[in-house]
């Protein structure tokens, strides 16, 4: 049976002079019939239904023609919104202005990506010695579509060779091609089937990389388990490529990178998200591999090292990180020294200039502190304002170095900074036509349901009146040790200019606040993550920043897990919802591609019983309540997703559609040829902001900009 919601909107209340209603838009929709089976798995004894199983399936007819008839009737409704077409215009003017990146040097030249506007994908350029600019890789001209992006690119230490990573539709499996930097000549074979990868040189002889099998069946969907770091020597075949680490280790997470002296290749691995081992190898004589960390209970990463002294980024006995030195003579833990001890802000240090920069995050804001390589603090950094600043890193012999410095109100601007003197100079500032004196970011503590104090920035325009009718975007994350830090968007400007309030709860299970603060909302404290949001939302209310008639949720892949647990535990909080590619079927996220690195923050339904129960008690597919309004809701996926596989999507509004009571959309929204995000087409990014703002807007009654 096609369900049909049918929903009549007034497009004004009254015609000038005239006392006579106009027209009502027919917003009615029919939903495409979406069959079941009757697929059940069993846990622990107890039985689950899992009627829509056959929307996994991403190769089959049948579920492309459900996609075909879903987007049909998305964009049929989306059409009918009155001010769209504006929204798109103000949209796309806003967005085509200069993006010049922050320059770097390889070999003879200095490299930079330039995006005049509103190209699909930014350009590398470059200049020589003599000033001369040239283009190095347009990304544009990879595919007619501006689907194939670049994912990654480096060059040797001499800057004479380049590997590139390019992404098709989104996926995470990426191409490899070596360039000759000087001619951009090709070098050798493409490589092939690269995944969750960086690559790091060795001298000028070959590169490091991961990857997994390619697996049997989907590339979309198909588990991905068992990851590898190689070595691809130039002029080989990459089916001679070694096999470096993970043969007969089992490790979902493995990379592999070369020290700056060329003299040591560092490995990390690990089996989930959080946690890492840690390995060296001497290349000076190809020595064996060594262990330097042996579990996985914390997080360690390699900043820099002076002979066989290494720098080490930890948070073992330190929650929100220290950067700790030892010897390779003498590696044991035992044996680290503090160098720069852990505060009670989280650290995330880069190193360049022959200096070392600890850049904290105090209450998802920016402070940064330089010190030299003997531990001494050189100066506080005077950052432009409060806000986010980021970069800083280069090699070290630069004499100059780069930062950005962004937040809600004012777009990412560029600074040039001298690491001896401490000056700072505006490199590049966007020229973007918003008005950024008019608004203002204020950031409040509000108490959740244990009496956790969150911290929430909430931007909007001067003036604003809080009577409760304002519309308002919240967006949350919560999750794998994320921190959400002020940044400016285009798409959030036309949201403020059109009246909204942007409101970012910085939620736990995010990293504002260390490892502390990542733990207590994962696994069996997941729940204080939804309870953060839910009480972000009636704290706007209650401050009459907005109503629930007015209030839209947001939030993507663990966001959307979020938005979709959120949205069915209180379904009469907002009005509008938008889970973006969202992992909401919890007891199968495990099986699909990399999902099985996910446990350290989900657990999994097949850990223990009580794990089950947990998980099954907020899964957004299986808390789907026949009888039950739910808030208007579009939901967003790629059909090419293989991070977060569209079946999640497929199944929530599958679930949505079927069981809806009253007369608010349910619809899903589902970009063909597009992946979990990364490398998406500014057309596309702006098409699906514009739906977004449009559908939530009207959705609140509005009708008119």
């Amino acid at each position: 049976m096609k369900k049909t919601a049918t929903l009549l909107f007034a497009a004004t209340a009254f015609v000038a002079c005239k006392n006579e209603a106009t027209p009502e838009l027919d917003m009615s929709v029919t939903y495409p019939e979406t069959k079941k089976v009757d697929t059940v798995d069993t846990y622990f004894g107890e039985q689950i239904a899992d009627p829509y199983r056959w929307l996994e399936d991403d190769r089959s007819a049948e579920t492309e023609a459900w996609v075909k008839a879903q987007n049909k009737v998305t964009f049929g409704y989306l059409e009918k919104i009155p001010f769209r077409k504006q929204l798109k215009e103000r949209m796309e003017k806003l967005w085509n202005y200069e993006k010049i990146s922050a320059p770097f040097k390889e070999g003879n030249y200095t490299y930079f990506y330039k995006n005049n506007g509103l190209q699909n994908q930014s350009v590398l350029y470059r200049k020589d010695q003599n000033g001369k600019e040239e283009i190095f890789l347009d990304p544009n001209t990879f595919s007619k579509d501006g689907t194939t992006s670049l994912g990654g690119i480096n060059f040797s230490k001499d800057g004479s060779l380049v590997a590139y990573a390019i992404s098709e539709g989104g996926s995470d499996w990426r191409k490899v091609i070596v360039l000759k930097a000087d001619t951009k000549e090709i070098i050798g074979d493409t490589i092939v089937d690269v995944k969750f990868s960086g690559l790091s040189w060795y001298k000028n002889e070959g590169f490091y990389y991961s990857s997994y099998d390619k697996p049997k069946g989907s590339e979309l969907s198909a588990k991905t388990d068992q990851h590898k770091l190689y070595f691809h020597k130039l002029g080989t075949a990459q089916k001679e490529d070694k096999v470096i680490f993970g043969l007969n280790e089992k490790r979902r997470y493995v990379g592999g990178y070369v020290t700056d002296d060329e003299n040591y290749l560092i490995i990390s691995a690990s089996t989930s998200t959080s946690g890492n081992e840690l390995y060296y190898k001497d290349l000076t004589k190809n020595g064996p591999i060594v262990n330097l960390v042996n579990n996985f209970n914390n997080d360690h990463d390699v900043l820099d090292n002076e002979g066989t002294k290494f720098y080490l980024v930890t948070n073992y006995n330190a929650p929100n990180k220290k950067v700790v030195t030892f010897d390779l003579n003498n590696p044991k833990m035992e044996n680290w020294v503090d160098f720069i001890p852990e505060t009670e802000n989280v650290l995330s240090p880069s190193t360049g200039g022959g200096y070392i920069f600890a850049e904290y995050m105090k209450d998802a804001v920016t402070f940064v502190q330089q010190y030299d390589y003997t531990g001494k603090l050189i100066r506080d950094i005077e950052l432009p304002g409060v806000g986010s600043a980021g970069g800083f890193g280069g090699k070290k012999e630069e004499t100059t170095l780069y930062y950005s410095f962004t937040n809600y109100i004012t777009p990412g601007t560029i600074y040039s900074f001298e690491p001896k003197s401490g000056k700072s100079t505006v490199y590049q500032k966007p020229k973007v036509d918003f008005k950024s004196e008019d608004y203002e970011s204020k950031q409040v503590f509000y108490t959740s349901k244990d009496g956790t104090k969150v911290p929430m920035i909430i931007t909007f325009k001067k003036g604003t009146n809080l009577d409760g009718k304002n519309p308002t975007m919240l967006y949350g994350y919560g999750g794998f040790n994320v921190s959400l830090t002020p940044a400016f968007s285009i798409a959030n400007a036309v949201w403020l200019e059109n009246g909204g309030i942007y409101a970012v709860a910085n939620l736990r299970g995010g990293g504002e606040y260390g490892k502390k603060w990542h733990d207590a909302g994962t696994q069996m404290q997941k729940q204080n993550v939804f309870d953060d949001f839910i009480a972000a939302a009636e704290y706007l209310i209650k401050e009459k920043y907005t109503s629930s008639d007015f209030l839209a949720i947001k939030g993507g892949s663990n966001g959307g897990l979020l938005v979709g647990a959120t949205m069915t535990q209180r379904p009469e909080l907002m009005k509008v919802a938008i889970p973006q590619v969202g992992v909401l079927d919890m007891l199968r996220y495990h099986t699909f591609t990399a999902g099985a690195g996910w446990a350290y923050d989900y657990g999994t339904a097949e850990q223990s019983a009580e794990m089950f129960q947990y998980i099954k008690g907020y899964s957004p597919v299986h808390n789907v309540k026949a009888g039950t309004q739910y808030p208007a809701t579009m939901v967003t996926t790629g059909d090419h997703d293989d991070r977060v596989v569209p079946a999640h999507s497929f199944k929530f509004a599958a679930e949505l559609q079927a069981k809806q009571t009253g007369n608010n959309p349910t619809l899903i929204r589902i970009d063909v040829n597009a992946g979990h995000g990364a490398g998406k087409s500014t057309e596309a990014i702006i098409n699906e902001q514009v739906d977004i703002q449009a559908f939530s807007l009207f959705n609140m009654g509005i009708r008119k900009l």
